[in-house]
Order: structure tokens, then sequence, then C-alpha cells
């Protein structure tokens, strides 16, 4: 993991880059925040980071992780997290939070997402993040 994705006051988010609706998120939330205490990760580019947390039991091509004082918070957990961190009180932040805030909702929806993810990345041609 990288030195800031440890630090306790960095909010550090591993997703894939090549997943449009991935990273049009994890950016839009980032800018909602103003960039400060963020870090995006694509995980496509950190395979060792993907190694750690697929040791771990988090699958990447399944959810992505957020990092946040020093806990790990994978797929619908993170999601619920990022909308409860977000004062977001625009179109976004609404959307968010109604998804997202209430924990068994965001576990319903975030599988509804994940197997959208797997269908855009197939008819873009985009493979899976791979194993290494």
């Amino acid at each position: 993991m990288t030195a800031a994705a440890s630090d306790s006051d960095r909010l550090s988010i591993i997703y894939d880059g090549e997943c449009p609706f991935c990273a049009a998120f994890v950016k839009l939330y980032a800018l909602r925040k103003n960039m400060n205490g963020i870090e995006l990760i694509d995980a496509r580019t950190t395979p060792g980071l993907v190694r750690e947390l697929r040791a771990q039991g988090m699958e990447i091509n399944e959810g992505m992780v957020a990092i946040w004082q020093r806990h790990y918070y994978y797929g619908a957990d993170a999601m619920h997290l990022l909308s409860i961190l977000s004062a977001d009180r625009g179109f976004f932040g609404g959307l968010n939070r109604f998804l997202f805030r209430n924990r068994n909702a965001a576990k319903v929806v975030y599988p509804m997402l994940a197997t959208g993810r797997r269908m855009i990345l197939s008819l873009l041609g985009r493979k899976m993040i791979p194993h290494q």
C-alpha cells in the first residue's frame, strides 16, 4: 500500500480506471470534495496493491475499495462510506445518498452496478483486471 493510503487523514479510493462508470464516479466525487485528502488509485496501475487486496478477500473486479482511517471498505461498504462522507447537496450528492446512505440498500444496489461494470467492459472490448 502507498504511504498516502495508510495516512489516517487521507481517503484512498481504489477503482478500475478503464471502467467509464467507476472512473467518472470517483473523479466527480473527488472534485466535489475539492480533492482535499483524497487519493484516487487506478487498480490497473498498481498490481502489488491489487494482490494485497485480493489476499485480504477483496476482489477488485467485483468492487472498489476505500481506505479511510486505516480501515478498508469494500464494494457496497465503500459506497456507503463515500455517501456518508459526501457533503454534496446537488443532484450527484442526492443520488449518492439515496442509493447508498442506507447500508442494506447499498448491499442490494451495488451488485447491480458491478454487473453493469462487467457488461460495459465487455461491450467496450476491455478486459477485467488481471490476476498477476
